[in-house]
C-alpha cells in the first residue's frame, strides 16, 4: 500500500506522543516495564537494563544475556462530541499493532559491559473515517525503531556508570481530507528519516538493597525533506516541503529498595522536554499562492511530570510477580489539541509475571491498562476542535523470553 503522509501531521507524530505516555512515547517495551507501568530503571536486572538503565549492566551475572519481548497494543476509539453542531460528531477506528523489541548484555571485560537494544520508543495509529475527523487527520500512523548500543563501566562495589549512541529510524502513513466539510484540500506524503542521538546513566549502591539511579536521552531533531501530493481547490501539485521538529530528551531519577529479600519497590520520576516543541514551521518548495497549509503554527507544549510505581515479588523461587501504577500528565495547552493529537492525562494500572524455566531461561507475561481522561476543547467557537474527546484508552500485552548463555 502506497504510504502517504503530510508534513503537518508528521510533525505532530514526533512530538507528541503514544496513549501509553504523554505525547506520543511508549515507555513499557518489555514484560518487566509492562509489568512495573514503567518502573524499571533501577531496579533493572534482565537484559532489558540494556535500554532502561545500561548502568545495571556492571551488577548483572557475568555470562551472556539476552532477551525478546513481543507486545500486543490495542487502542480504543475515541469519540469527538461537537458542542457546536452533532453533524460534527466523530468516533476513531480501533488499532491494533504487534511491537517486537530485543536486547542483550555481553559478559564483564575488566569492568566493563557492553549492551544493545532494539525498540519502538515512539508509535501511533489514528484514523479518523468518513466523518469530521477525516479533514484533519484521515490516517494517522507511526512507527520508529531505535537501536542504541552502550557502554557500562563499574567502579568497585557501589558506582556504575553508562553512555551510548541512539539510532532513530522513523517511517510514518498520514492523510486527510477536507472534502467531507465542502472544501476541496487535501495532502499525502511520503517520508522516512534517520537521526541520531545520545543516551547516559549513572547508578549508585549504598548497600545490596538499595540502587539510586538517574538516566537521560537526549532531544534528536528530526530533519524532513520530501514531495508532497498536495490539492487545493481541484488543482493537483508536487512541491517539495521540508520541516524540522524536536523528538524531545528524557529525564528519569529512581530508587529501588529490597524491602525484604523477595520483596523489591521502585519509585520513578521523569520529565519529558515537550517545551522543545514551540512551533511548527515547514516551508514549501515552490511557494504556492493560496497554501493553507504554509503558515507557522504555534504549538507552546509544556514539558510533562510522569510518576510510577513498581513492585517486584518472590512468591518462590522461580515465580515472581509484579504489579505496577502510573501517572502521566500531558504536554499540549487546550487551545493546540486536535483530531492529530486529542491527547489527556493518563492513569496507568499494571501487572505481570516471570517464571524462571531453569537456572538459564525465564519467560514472563504482562499487562498494562492505560485510561486516559476526558479532554474538553472549548477556546474557539470557530476553531476545527470546540467539544469534547472521550473514551480514550490502551491495552497492552507483553510476553518475553529471556536466555543467559
Amino acid at each position: 500500500m502506497k504510504k502517504k503522509i503530510s508534513v503537518l501531521a508528521l510533525a505532530s507524530i514526533f512530538v507528541a506522543g503514544s496513549a501509553m505516555a504523554s505525547g506520543w512515547r511508549i515507555p513499557e517495551q518489555s514484560v518487566d516495564s509492562t509489568a512495573k507501568a514503567g518502573a524499571n530503571i533501577a531496579s533493572a536486572k534482565r537484559a532489558d537494563a540494556a535500554y532502561y538503565n545500561p548502568a545495571n549492566m556492571g551488577w548483572m551475572a557475568d555470562t551472556w544475556h539476552t532477551q525478546v519481548d513481543a507486545t500486543y497494543i490495542y487502542l480504543s476509539p475515541i469519540e469527538y462530541t461537537d458542542a457546536r453542531s452533532a453533524g460534527f460528531n466523530d468516533e476513531s477506528e480501533s488499532e491494533h499493532f504487534f511491537v517486537p523489541t530485543g536486547f542483550m548484555v555481553s559478559p564483564n571485560y575488566g569492568g566493563a559491559r557492553f549492551g544493545l537494544a532494539v525498540v519502538a520508543p515512539y508509535g501511533l495509529s489514528k484514523r479518523w473515517e468518513g466523518g469530521y475527523g477525516q479533514a484533519f487527520a484521515e490516517e494517522f500512523s507511526l512507527t520508529v525503531i531505535e537501536v542504541n548500543p552502550t557502554v557500562s563501566y563499574t567502579f568497585g562495589e557501589m558506582v556504575s556508570i553508562a553512555a551510548g549512541p541512539r539510532m532513530m529510524y522513523a517511517d510514518a502513513t498520514v492523510s486527510s481530507d477536507a472534502s467531507v466539510i465542502g472544501k476541496p484540500v487535501s495532502r499525502s506524503m511520503e517520508g522516512d528519516t534517520v537521526e541520531w542521538g545520545w543516551n547516559a546513566a549513572l547508578a549508585i549502591k549504598p548497600n545490596d538493597k538499595l540502587n539510586i539511579s538517574a538516566t537521560y536521552r537526549s532531544n534528536i531533531d528530526l530533519e524532513f525533506e520530501e514531495e508532497t501530493d498536495l490539492s487545493l481547490m481541484g488543482m493537483a501539485m508536487r512541491p517539495r516541503a521540508s520541516v524540522s521538529v524536536p523528538a524531545p530528551g528524557v529525564v528519569a531519577l529512581s530508587v529501588a529498595y529490597d524491602v525484604r529479600d523477595n520483596l523489591n519497590v521502585e519509585v520513578t520520576w521523569d520529565r519529558t522536554f515537550w517545551s522543545e516543541y514551540d512551533i511548527l514551521d515547514f516551508n514549501y518548495s515552490p511557494t504556492i499562492p493560496g497554501n493553507p497549509f504554509e503558515a507557522p503554527v504555534a504549538r507552546d507544549w509544556d514539558d510533562t511530570d510522569a510518576f510510577r510505581i513498581g513492585v517486584t515479588y518472590g512468591v518462590t523461587d522461580a515465580i515472581e510477580v509484579m504489579a505496577g501504577f502510573g501517572y502521566d500528565n500531558n504536554p499540549i495547552p487546550t487551545e493546540h489539541v486536535d483530531f492529530t493529537i486529542p491527547d489527556s492525562d493518563a492513569w496507568l494500572y499494571s501487572a505481570g509475571i516471570q517464571y524462571a524455566v531453569n537456572e538459564k531461561m525465564d519467560v514472563g507475561f504482562s499487562v498494562l491498562y492505560d485510561y486516559k481522561e476526558e479532554r474538553e476543547v472549548k477556546v474557539d467557537p470557530t476553531g476545527n476542535v470546540y467539544g469534547e474527546f472521550t473514551n480514550a484508552s490502551a491495552l497492552l500485552v507483553t510476553v518475553g523470553l529471556d536466555y543467559k548463555f
